[in-house]
Formats: structure tokens, sequence, C-alpha cells
């Protein structure tokens, strides 16, 4: 059975620093499209940021300069480094994993998400 478990979110102040990770068992990942998703009250989920099969990488515009998404694909997990935070940031973050090297198809497997609140 395929999991994907995030955790590392919180609350911190606009301008701080989260370590999100995704911690994946039942599915090796190192040669997978994966990404970090996120989703705000009253929105639509959006994609945040991907690295794929080979470890290229796609931020979205909003977090591009700020996120950096990484793998460390013998320990199967997943990681976003977010710095200087802001209150739109504020979201409940979701790992998710697909079944292509790269990521041209849509995530197969999900976890079921870590909050990140930024306050102001």
């Amino acid at each position: 059975q395929v999991q994907l478990v995030e955790y590392g979110g919180g609350s911190v102040q606009a301008g701080g620093s989260l370590r999100l990770s995704c911690a994946v068992s039942g599915y090796t990942v190192s040669t997978v499209c994966m990404g970090w998703f996120r989703q705000a009250p009253g929105k639509e989920r959006e994609e945040v940021a991907l690295i794929d099969g080979a470890g290229g990488t796609g931020y979205a515009g909003s977090v591009k300069g700020r996120f950096t998404i990484s793998r460390d694909n013998a320990k199967e997990t997943l990681y976003l480094q977010m710095n200087s935070l802001r209150p739109e940031d504020t979201a409940m973050y979701y790992c998710a994993a697909s079944r292509g090297y790269f990521c041209t198809s849509g995530m197969t497997y999900w976890g079921k998400g870590t909050l990140v609140t930024i306050s102001s």
C-alpha cells in the first residue's frame, strides 16, 4: 500500500521559514515525478513545485526564488524548503507522486496534507 505522509507544517510569522517533508512508503520515488501542491481556504488547489525523475524542477511563479523542492532517494522522502514566507502562502500543503518519469501526467498518489499558517 502506497502511503505519503507530510509533516513540518506549522505557524510562523511572515518572513520566516519552514521545511516540509513527505515520507513515502510502498513506492519507489527516485525515478518518478513528485510534487507539492497547496489549497488555501476558499480556493482551488494549485501546483507549487515539481521534481521529475531526472531531478529537474519547476515552480509556480508565486514561489519561485523562495521555495526549493528536493528529494532524498535513499530515504524515499520529498522536501519543500520555504523561505521568505508570506501570509498568502497560508494553505494546506499536499505531497503527491505520479507514475511517470516526467511531469507530463497527473499525480496518482496523495498525502493528507500539512497545514501552514503565516501571520503578518
